[in-house]
């Protein structure tokens, strides 16, 4: 090969990284992309315990209470993922609440919002009411050790009741979710929250007076630290990395 050919030659290779690289330069994503992709990428390996904790209080103004909870941990030893309902009630020593007579109408479009939905509608006076959701991630790698779950086992389609002068509570699998309603008594109101199908809600309606009602719904989540090295999961976050121009 004359001199000319080895210049040709080592002129298109030296073009070659100029040229890919505008070629396979990564493009900057849109919004109406990301929101495909937003909440639905997990590293594997990374989440190494799960789990949800949900509980609803009512307690009239004779100091009646009535709570029903279900709670349910995933981690690697889970064979099949499980709600375990307690229900728990007290008696108080006030006198019986006089019958709530306040009505609340409308709110039909409260059970048909998309992700978090929260409602108090109240109707009597002096009462107390709070939703609360929680989302704890942390990353110390360790899974909670020693997890004893108890109660009863819900299963799909079941109803698990408790009873107490406050009124009644019921825990229902159903929806794909779960389901935890109390219907107090003396006409004092309601309360029911769910969480299933990618939605939350939360909603209190108080028609009688002095009653403390509280909603909690938790979901804990544990991340592993061990094993960012493996050649796996940097090909996913290589992956990644060309979601931005500049990674992350």
């Amino acid at each position: 090969m004359n001199t000319y050919r080895w210049l040709t030659v080592m002129c298109l290779a030296a073009s070659m990284p100029a040229y890919a690289s505008s070629v396979f330069k990564p493009i900057e994503m849109k919004d109406s992309e990301l929101a495909d992709l937003r909440g639905r990428y997990v590293m594997p390996g990374r989440i190494i315990s799960f789990g949800i904790v949900m509980s609803s209080t009512w307690t009239n103004a004779a100091g009646d209470s009535i709570t029903g909870s279900a709670s349910m941990h995933v981690n690697a030893s889970t064979i099949t993922p499980q709600f375990y309902v307690t229900t728990t009630s007290t008696t108080g020593n006030g006198s019986a609440p006089t019958t709530g007579t306040g009505n609340v109408v409308g709110g039909s479009g409260l059970g048909t919002g998309q992700g978090v939905t929260q409602s108090v509608r109240a109707a009597g006076d002096g009462n107390t009411a709070n939703n609360n959701v929680d989302i704890n991630v942390s990353q110390n790698g360790l899974s909670p050790a020693n997890i004893v779950q108890s109660g009863q086992a819900l299963v799909a389609g079941q109803t698990i009741t408790g009873n107490s002068g406050a009124g009644q509570v019921s825990v229902s699998a159903k929806n794909g979710g779960l389901q935890m309603a109390i219907l107090a008594n003396n006409n004092q109101g309601n309360t029911t929250q769910q969480i299933g199908g990618g939605n939350v809600l939360q909603g209190t309606v108080l028609q009688g007076n002095s009653n403390f009602v509280s909603n909690m719904t938790q979901l804990n989540v544990v991340l592993g630290n061990n094993g960012l090295n493996n050649l796996g999961q940097n090909l996913n976050l290589n992956q990644l990395k060309g979601l931005r121009t500049n990674g992350y």
